[in-house]
């Protein structure tokens, strides 16, 4: 908690101090208060109790301690790609996917001053969607924990010739004003968030809910592995809207891949699809199975 600036630790002791009268209702985000993930747990649950963390590790250690119930974490933005870390951090932390949000994205430039400014803070992917905004006014981007912290970081510097690229509600939290808005560069920036959980979702009580469904797996150190576990997926239907792969370990030798599908098992298609992805695998584990909140194809 110390490490937050000055203007946003008395909010988040508040905060914390609510979510510590009913845990169950408690969901952890990553950030400071006015940052986009505060926002996504009061858009996923609107009677939630957000409970402010650090960093991501801090918001899925408060799943795993009891001191809240979910966690809702950033895991992809259509901008700038995949969160750093995320896919190492999920399927580390033992906890499993419940749920997944979409929010548009709006980021706005706030500071003391009204310019120039030599610098602007905030989180790195903020920073990668303004890119072309932070370039050709020449503002050097500089990363901060997140966004609501990067704009109460520039309220405790005090600084008129520094900037924040954050939420709008960051600006009222901090009392800084805000420069311009809208300052991503893409208009339909969207990011994909995660809800999580210390107990996964029986996908029998989805019922007749479109479904996804996401793992992580490594194929066995053969040729064509990966080629030959996609093939089950095809040849029973089954839409895999996600493949991504990521190092394991320093050696180079074991590539690991993270995967979303839109069904669930006991979906016979599904499971025929699974069962042969394992057979070419040296390791599967499913990370949850969890309502669709956004049509896929």
């Amino acid at each position: 908690m110390n490490s937050y600036p000055a203007p946003a630790l008395a909010r988040v002791e508040e905060m914390v101090a609510a979510a510590a009268t009913d845990p169950a209702r408690a969901v952890a985000f990553q950030g400071a208060p006015g940052c986009n993930g505060h926002r996504a747990a009061l858009e996923w649950d609107a009677a939630c109790l957000p409970l402010p963390c650090f960093s991501f590790e801090d918001a899925l250690d408060a799943v795993k301690d009891g001191r809240a119930a979910r966690a809702i974490i950033p895991i992809e933005n259509s901008q700038h790609g995949r969160v750093a870390d995320i896919h190492f951090l999920l399927p580390e932390s033992g906890l499993s996917i419940v749920g997944e949000h979409f929010m548009p994205i709006h980021h706005a430039l706030m500071a003391l001053g009204k310019g120039p400014f030599s610098a602007a803070y905030s989180h790195p992917q903020a920073l990668g969607q303004s890119r072309v905004f932070l370039r050709q006014r020449g503002i050097v981007p500089m990363a901060y924990a997140d966004t609501a912290g990067a704009a109460a970081y520039v309220a405790e510097l005090g600084d008129p010739e520094l900037a924040a690229i954050a939420p709008k509600i960051a600006a009222d939290l901090y009392g800084l004003a805000i420069i311009e808005d809208n300052v991503e560069d893409a208009a339909d920036n969207m990011t994909r968030f995660v809800v999580l959980a210390r107990e996964g979702l029986d996908p029998a009580v989805l019922g007749d809910r479109a479904a996804m469904t996401t793992f992580v797996f490594e194929v066995k150190n053969i040729p064509a592995a990966l080629y030959k576990a996609m093939g089950g997926f095809a040849t029973n239907g089954v839409n895999m809207t996600k493949l991504e792969s990521y190092q394991k370990g320093a050696s180079f030798a074991a590539t690991t891949f993270y995967a979303d599908i839109v069904g669930a098992p006991g979906d016979p298609a599904v499971d025929r699809a699974l069962e042969e992805l394992a057979f070419h695998c040296k390791e599967l584990r499913m990370l949850g199975t969890y309502p669709q909140e956004r049509t896929r194809g």
